[in-house]
């Protein structure tokens, strides 16, 4: 991973998880043949447990010139009781985690009436 090649280190994305794709917003360009161009993943690997209800994506962001590794994309997701909770953290892509609910009606939305 290269902190050079990135405008912030592992920005906090809020509930934006990406399964794919690259953030090319805090690209800062290559820092190894200081080129823009577009980003290449690389090694992408998909580790499933239908048991557990849980997937983990992994894979490479690389330069589309010098093919430099810039950054290491870890992907997460899994059901927890009645929620699918989803994850990601990525030095280019950044950090973020969401909780949606399976249900028609999310639980903890909903508003007390009494």
């Amino acid at each position: 991973m290269c902190v050079e090649c990135v405008k912030v280190k592992c920005p906090d994305r809020g509930s934006v998880c990406l399964e794919t794709g690259s953030y090319l917003v805090n690209f800062q360009g290559c820092a190894s043949c200081h080129s823009r161009e577009n980003i290449q993943i690389q090694n992408r690997h998909t580790d499933t447990d239908d048991e557990e209800g849980e997937e983990r994506v992994t894979y490479d962001h690389v330069c589309a010139v010098c093919e430099h590794l810039i950054a290491e994309h870890q992907y997460e997701f899994r059901i927890e009781g009645e929620y699918q909770e989803y994850s990601m953290v990525c030095i280019l892509c950044g950090r973020a985690e969401d909780t949606v609910s399976i249900l028609p009606i999310d639980p903890n939305k909903q508003l007390n009436l009494f």
